[in-house]
């Protein structure tokens, strides 16, 4: 979901020309050495359904948020790292406790309910991208009532209009941060890794969204979206603000839910049934991994479904985004 197609023309045909490899290709991006949310691990996202081509099933851009298992195998090392610089442990829950409580970390969850501050930077080109109080109330109604039940909460904190034009059209690289984007990004951010930043823009090849993972660079750290894809934005299916809480849940920790394919390990949560391929839409009852317990997630807000198909988040998600947070942004 988090790149899915804007439907204007002028993006359609980007999006089409970028699949065909006639156009909109040469986006620059930015390395940061030493920061494996940019460049070692690649966790900004320009998802393949952001092109026509790639939602009809045709080849597509690839989606370089798509991690290898040992990019995955690397991230989830540095979580486990992360998590005992911290003194903490996996109870036989899952959930992170302090490892040294008697019983193996059978304590407390070291995770709270948490608040989290939320800044938010409207980019426009003079009057195109502007973004009423009443879109960007709308779309933290949404985050909240998407994660009513993981513990998170979200507040708006404040919000800054900066008009720009290179800074409002992104065009997202195959690896990297868009360089407008990361220049944008280290002259606004505010607060720590535990304030949430969101960026809204336009995006010149039909991305809808990207996130950073949890422990990257505080200056790079959040959220960018497409405005159209906020609360009664134009970009139908796209409108209602999943694409708001997919990229959130990237924020929080969550790999998509056909990271990994038909394999066990898949997005490293044990109750999200394995899924071969996105799915778009809403194909209820689809099982792309037929040899494998359930049928594909695709009501999971982390799949690539259709904004009014999507509702749910699974239990040890919901654990993950917790520790993930009690790791790296607590």
């Amino acid at each position: 979901m988090s790149v899915r197609p804007v439907r204007t023309v002028a993006l359609l045909a980007a999006s089409l020309l970028s699949a065909a490899g006639l156009g909109v290709t040469s986006a620059s991006a930015v390395t940061t050495a030493g920061d494996p949310t940019i460049s070692a691990e690649c966790v900004h996202h320009d998802d393949e359904v952001g092109h026509a081509a790639a939602r009809s099933g045709k080849a597509g851009k690839s989606d370089p948020h798509h991690f290898t298992a040992a990019e995955v195998a690397a991230k989830e090392s540095a979580f486990a790292k992360a998590l005992a610089a911290k003194g903490l442990t996996k109870s036989s829950t899952g959930k992170a406790v302090d490892a040294k409580r008697p019983g193996g970390g059978g304590g407390t969850a070291a995770f709270a309910p948490t608040t989290v501050n939320v800044y938010w930077n409207t980019i426009t080109n003079g009057s195109a991208g502007a973004v009423s109080s009443t879109a960007i109330a709308s779309q933290i109604n949404v985050l909240n009532q998407a994660y009513a039940s993981t513990g998170f909460s979200f507040v708006l904190k404040g919000t800054k209009v900066t008009n720009n034009a290179d800074w409002f059209s992104v065009t997202m690289p195959n690896r990297g941060e868009p360089r407008d984007a990361a220049a944008m990004k280290t002259a606004l951010h505010q607060g720590t890794m535990a304030d949430l930043n969101v960026y809204s823009l336009s995006f010149a090849d039909g991305t809808l969204g990207y996130a950073t993972f949890p422990g990257g660079s505080l200056s790079y750290d959040g959220v960018v979206l497409d405005y159209r894809s906020l609360p009664g934005g134009s970009a139908a299916p796209y409108n209602l603000g999943d694409t708001g809480t997919h990229e959130v849940g990237h924020w929080a920790g969550l790999y998509h839910t056909f990271q990994g394919g038909c394999t066990t390990t898949g997005d490293s949560v044990a109750d999200t049934p394995a899924e071969a391929s996105p799915a778009f839409g809403c194909p209820v009852g689809r099982d792309s991994c037929a040899s494998l317990p359930g049928t594909d997630p695709v009501r999971n807000f982390m799949d690539y479904t259709d904004d009014s198909c999507m509702d749910q988040f699974t239990p040890n998600q919901i654990t993950r985004m917790q520790n993930q947070f009690v790791a790296f942004r607590a």
